[in-house]
């Protein structure tokens, strides 16, 4: 017999389909979770920012360390908006809380995607290194230098077709482990499916955010330390919007 409170049911990752147009309603709530603490959102970015920076600018180690604890980082702003949507006081520490809450699955997330984004380089440098040599090979012939040429001007495409799924699988893999305790590998499952199920939305978001993106970069990168903040938000209103909602 069933002791009272009866517990609720584990969270499966399940995922609904939300409607095209939710797209612009979470980037404008990722709007309204900044500039309701935006002096705080902005100091808070400048020190993720200068972590990363200086963690990169490590011989060997440091570009990975940096890829490993970008999902604990993300943990910390999805934490953050959190707090601000429930009218909660933030913190300093509040950037760090994936470092010591699911900490490890957060980690293992990092070396998922730091094992994924080798793989799509392997790919891409594997493919463009036959098309060379077949060219050198076939001694220049018009269309093997043709070929190789069109795969130099598609290569950024190319790539982004091969990342595109990478992207789908961790874009909400944080957010499950952090707050919904899924494993990393649960989660990455979750999040692709939640993505292929709402692609057109995203696809409206993806062009949103690379229009903004260029915008914010031009000013010496400036633009970023209010673009960040944003999408953070916008990345914790999609996450309600597509796993939490009725």
């Amino acid at each position: 017999m069933n002791s009272f409170p009866i517990p609720a049911p584990l969270f499966n990752g399940k995922s609904r389909k939300a409607n095209v147009g939710n797209s612009l309603l979470w980037l404008h709530q990722g709007w309204l979770i900044f500039i309701a603490s935006p002096v705080q959102w902005i100091l808070l970015t400048a020190l993720f920012l200068l972590i990363q920076a200086t963690l990169v600018f490590i011989p060997l180690a440091g570009k990975i360390v940096a890829s490993l604890l970008m999902p604990v980082f993300a943990a910390g702003f999805l934490h953050i908006c959190q707090k601000i949507s429930k009218d909660s006081t933030t913190t300093l520490a509040d950037l760090f809380v994936g470092f010591t809450q699911n900490a490890q699955g957060l980690v293992i997330l990092g070396i998922l995607y730091a094992a994924g984004t080798f793989l799509v380089v392997f790919v891409a440098s594997f493919i463009g290194g036959v098309l060379l040599a077949g060219t050198i090979l076939s001694q220049m012939t018009i269309l093997a230098v043709l070929t190789f040429l069109a795969f130099i001007l598609l290569a950024p495409l190319f790539i982004f077709m091969l990342t595109l799924p990478l992207l789908m699988a961790v874009w909400f893999a944080p957010a499950l482990i952090f707050f919904n305790n899924l494993s990393p590998t649960a989660a990455i499952k979750s999040s692709f499916n939640a993505c292929l199920k709402n692609i057109l939305p995203f696809i409206i978001y993806g062009l949103i955010v690379g229009v903004l993106f260029c915008i914010a970069v031009l000013p010496l990168g400036l633009g970023l330390l209010i673009l960040i903040p944003v999408l953070s938000g916008s990345i914790y209103a999609s996450y309600q919007d597509i796993f939490l909602a009725n």
